[in-house]
């Protein structure tokens, strides 16, 4: 493999591995506002022991993510040398500002949380739950600010270097509201909650299925579902309008994710393959649908995959099944979420052992979809790093020989294989652990008493 392929899979590998934890650190900080929020109303043990277990798992999640972001961010400046040159003057405002006005945020009043409890006045522990998952949302917005920029380039002017040429930035509000940053905000985010709301649910079954702490299985489950199946539907809206502007800013991606070849009215299609040699898609779609999402109209034409250079053109192959099968598992999440959410108000799923156990396995699946997602937006802008202004191919670090470039990938292999079971280990002895009571309610040695 050549040092572009290297880097891309060494990058594509670090950002993978630390999107596995965003989803749970950003949901699940939800999740901790609304259990401090049971708490702050009712005063009870049990619901400081639910909110305080949450957090700590909340804490061990942030921990790893930011170890693993940072690593991207380093990244930026070994392997990928000439596009920091290229983004530096775009990347600096929104990167800068993620760090100040959102991880400080974040962290600070984190602190609160792990060594604040009767230190600070109940209204305030209460705030900052609000305000570390506040943290946590804007430092998303940033990040999804600096990524849309790369697929929907605006505010900015090319100038000539000595070291070749760069973007300079002319309007931060045209660069920070570039047309594809609001859609797909909203549509990440919108992932991020339905992970955290069936990560909680399955906690919550675990201990339903374990018959341990049911109090707290409950509420889990119910505030998981609950959140997963609000979000789960919002994904929809959030879903339909990313689709539109993918459609309106970058026609060789859309094509690329129908395998449309032809000018002509966009199909929809659920499941197919495109065979690439014979510039054929063979599935099952519906005709004009995606015309019709985007512009009102079944009828409307759009650019086919014939009509652009050929490298001009992304992995179709890969692009078109990662959005279908992205697709296809949030439509599964959906009805999931709708039913369970259902039958949970009536009583069911507690007494239903299989539901239980796919209530605890199926948080899975988001994370999945998310990834499928991500390699969407990102291989299907191929071969452009920023869209219309520079390719990868160009983006590369001249000084950096293939072999560095395995060997660092390698190490990262072992270092976050290692790292993964260190989290595993601590978030799965917090959850076996369960909830514990505050020392000196009257409920402790009841509670000791009913889990022997």
């Amino acid at each position: 493999m050549d040092v572009v392929a290297l880097a891309k899979l060494q990058f594509a590998f670090t950002v993978a591995y630390h999107f596995l934890f965003v989803p749970l650190s950003i949901g699940l900080g939800l999740v901790v506002v609304l259990f401090e929020r049971r708490f702050y109303k009712s005063g009870k043990p049990q619901d400081q022991a639910a909110t305080e277990l949450w957090i700590k798992i909340f804490a061990a999640t942030f921990a790893i993510g930011v170890a693993t972001g940072i690593t991207m961010e380093f990244a930026f400046g070994t392997n990928w040398a000439t596009y920091s040159r290229f983004v530096g003057d775009i990347f600096g405002a929104p990167l800068a500002a993620e760090g100040l006005f959102a991880f400080f945020l974040e962290s600070t009043f984190l602190g609160v949380l792990l060594f604040g409890r009767g230190r600070v006045s109940n209204k305030f522990y209460y705030v900052s739950t609000w305000l570390v998952w506040l943290g946590s949302m804007l430092s998303a917005l940033w990040i999804i600010i600096a990524n849309s920029w790369m697929q929907t380039p605006a505010g900015f002017k090319i100038v000539q270097t000595a070291s070749g040429p760069k973007a300079e930035l002319t309007d931060f509000f045209a660069a920070g509201f570039n047309p594809s940053m609001l859609p797909r905000y909203f549509h990440t985010v919108n992932s991020l909650l339905i992970t955290g709301g069936f990560v909680a649910a399955a906690i919550g079954a675990y201990y339903l299925r374990k018959g341990v702490s049911k109090e707290f299985g409950r509420a889990a489950v119910s505030i998981g579902l609950s959140i997963a199946a609000i979000f789960s539907i919002l994904m929809i809206v959030s879903g339909h309008f990313q689709a539109v502007s993918v459609v309106e800013n970058q026609p060789t991606k859309v094509a690329a994710m129908e395998g449309h070849w032809e000018t002509g009215p966009i199909p929809i299609g659920v499941v197919g393959w495109v065979d690439v040699a014979n510039k054929t898609t063979k599935a099952f779609e519906i005709p004009g649908v995606t015309s019709f999402l985007a512009s009102g109209s079944f009828k409307t034409p759009y650019p086919g995959l014939n009509d652009f250079k050929a490298e001009d053109l992304p992995p179709i192959q890969v692009t078109y099944q990662t959005y279908h099968w992205m697709i296809l598992v949030f439509g599964v999440l959906i009805l999931v979420s709708c039913l369970l959410w259902y039958l949970n108000r009536r009583g069911v799923v507690e007494k239903t052992p299989w539901m239980l156990t796919l209530l605890i396995w199926i948080w899975v699946l988001p994370e999945i979809g998310i990834q499928l997602g991500w390699a969407t937006a990102e291989i299907g802008r191929q071969p452009w790093i920023v869209w219309g202004q520079l390719r990868t191919v160009d983006a590369i670090s001249k000084s950096v020989p293939a072999y560095q470039i395995a060997l660092t990938l390698t190490m990262f292999v072992v270092i976050y294989a290692l790292l993964f079971v260190g989290w595993w280990r601590v978030v799965s002895g917090l959850i076996k652990r369960g909830p514990v009571l505050p020392a000196g309610s009257g409920e402790q040695a009841a509670a000791a008493a009913a889990k022997v």
